[in-house]
């Protein structure tokens, strides 16, 4: 991924957020309804913090969405994933509701990645610390993109989180990437992933 640094104020966007929910959920987090009303909002996030790149996974959901959304405004995008891809397709992105959905977008935003030698696929086992691993890989490259050295660095690191806004527990990797981004000096935004009528529906 070439980027040009003389963009002044530019950001570099690290990800993380919510896979879309099973059906049926017991909670929601992030309902398929939910996936253009979230799309515009993280179209507008990265065009107002002049983002020039961005770096996270492929999952169904918060990944998938952002990383389309970029390439179509014609950002480069670095994919990490904790596995090979065809596993993680199989674990991550066509085990939820609408499969195909998820698997043409991941297909396409794989491909497109890979064809500029940014697609990273890392030899983690299949577990909650595989993904983990692959939170500290999204934050390293996205410093490495920036141009980072020693406390200097040539773009803003921007670390943009989409989910309902709390996290779910001790073993929630969601909020597990925000406490990481906010250790490295990551600037944190975030996208709800529920509008207000969906969070009046649950209470």
């Amino acid at each position: 991924m070439a980027l040009s640094f003389t963009q002044h104020g530019g950001a570099v966007v690290a990800l993380g957020g919510r896979r879309i929910d099973a059906e049926p959920t017991s909670t929601a987090r992030f309902p398929f309804d939910q996936v253009d009303r979230v799309g515009m909002e993280i179209a507008d996030r990265l065009r107002r913090t002049r983002a020039v790149a961005l770096v996270c996974s492929a999952a169904c959901g918060a990944d998938l969405i952002a990383l389309e959304t970029a390439q179509q405004m014609g950002l480069p995008t670095r994919i990490v994933l904790p596995f090979s891809a065809t596993r993680f397709r199989e674990t991550s992105v066509v085990d939820r509701p609408h499969p195909e959905f998820w698997g043409s977008m991941f297909d396409r935003a794989t491909s497109a990645a890979r064809a500029h030698g940014d697609l990273i696929e890392l030899d983690a086992v299949e577990a909650d610390d595989a993904y983990s691993m692959a939170n500290g890989v999204i934050i390293r490259e996205a410093r490495k993109l920036a141009g980072v050295k020693n406390q200097e660095r040539s773009l803003r690191l921007i670390a943009l989180v989409v989910w309902e806004g709390a996290s779910r527990g001790p073993d929630d990797n969601t909020n597990k990437f925000v406490q990481l981004a906010q250790e490295s000096g990551f600037r944190i935004e975030q996208v709800l992933t529920l509008d207000a009528a969906t969070e009046r529906g649950q209470q």
